[in-house]
């Protein structure tokens, strides 16, 4: 693991397998951009490391000796709602991806024997992008297209609409049109750190538990529009 700098995204890495562990760590640590602060091979490491560091990122696999990554993802999104969470593992069946996404995932990966590609997914994940496996975006796809019901609907009501102040409704509006916190916060005249806390509160008050999920919800109760 390389060190750390200003410049450097923090990642916490957890997979069992020890050998593709040491491999994604030197993908990541090779971007210029990004650093591995931890990497595990267990869900209680994972929750040891969670408990210890707050990365900008968590990479988890889903399949681990003594428990699920879903469990990881919970925790990180408890600890701070601003953690992208990506997950990279062999599960592609509609019950772990719909879960991983549910508790708060962002970008769903299948390993598939080549993982040099990790850091640039990393850095699409911090730029408001979701990057997902063709096979997993296909079967979502299927899913809404076979679905006799319709998309879900905005959980936000009016009173959630009006606890947002100014400033949280022009960094969700940054969010829907994909700029990073760091350019959010150049746009705004204000720090990263500051954009982050707005974030986590937008997150509290929408009820949402990712920047999609955000975004949706904004768009939903006519807090932005991501055509302008």
């Amino acid at each position: 693991m390389s060190g750390i700098t200003d410049n450097h995204k923090t990642i916490l890495l957890i997979e069992d397998d020890e050998a593709t562990r040491i491999h994604l760590a030197q993908s990541i640590d090779a971007h210029s951009q990004l650093c591995v602060i931890a990497a595990c091979g267990t869900l209680e490491q994972g929750l040891q490391a969670l408990s210890t560091h707050t990365p900008d990122v968590l990479v988890t696999d889903l399949g681990l000796p003594d428990g699920s990554g879903i469990d990881l993802i919970h925790a990180a999104r408890k600890k701070d709602k601003a953690i992208e969470i990506m997950v990279i593992t062999v599960f592609g069946d509609e019950r772990n991806v719909l879960a991983a996404i549910q508790a708060g995932a962002s970008s769903y990966l299948l390993k598939d024997g080549d993982t040099d590609y990790i850091g640039d997914a990393i850095m699409q994940l911090l730029a408001g992008e979701s990057p997902i496996s063709a096979a997993i975006a296909r079967q979502l796809l299927n899913r809404y297209q076979n679905s006799n019901n319709p998309l879900p609907e905005a959980r936000g009501s009016a009173t959630q609409k009006s606890q947002l102040t100014d400033r949280e409704t022009e960094v969700l509006d940054c969010m829907a049109k994909g700029y990073t916190y760091n350019e959010a916060a150049g746009l705004l005249g204000m720090s990263y750190h500051t954009v982050t806390s707005h974030i986590k509160k937008i997150y509290r008050k929408l009820e949402v538990n990712s920047r999609s999920e955000a975004v949706f919800e904004a768009v939903q109760m006519g807090l932005v529009d991501i055509k302008t």
